[in-house]
């Protein structure tokens, strides 16, 4: 990371947790330039299609508590 990069992160952990989401949220969102403009009709036509698998009971999902328990056991 750059000299610079390394001042601003200094800087910035100094700030308010509310005024460093704001921040977070700006940089966030100039990310966007550089993603495919369609991203968000292919999330709806996936997030679709999943509720879908799940409606007809085609996929079965599992309860987030078992989720996180799975996730905490490979992570930690």
């Amino acid at each position: 990371m750059s000299e610079t990069a390394e001042k601003l992160k200094l800087e910035l952990s100094q700030l308010s947790a509310k005024e460093r989401a704001e921040i977070a949220y700006f940089l966030f969102h100039s990310l966007d330039d550089n993603l495919d403009d369609d991203i968000e009709t292919i999330w709806d036509t996936e997030l679709t299609k999943r509720l879908e698998d799940i409606n007809r009971k085609t996929v079965m999902g599992e309860p987030i508590s078992q989720f996180f328990e799975e996730l905490r056991e490979k992570y930690s």
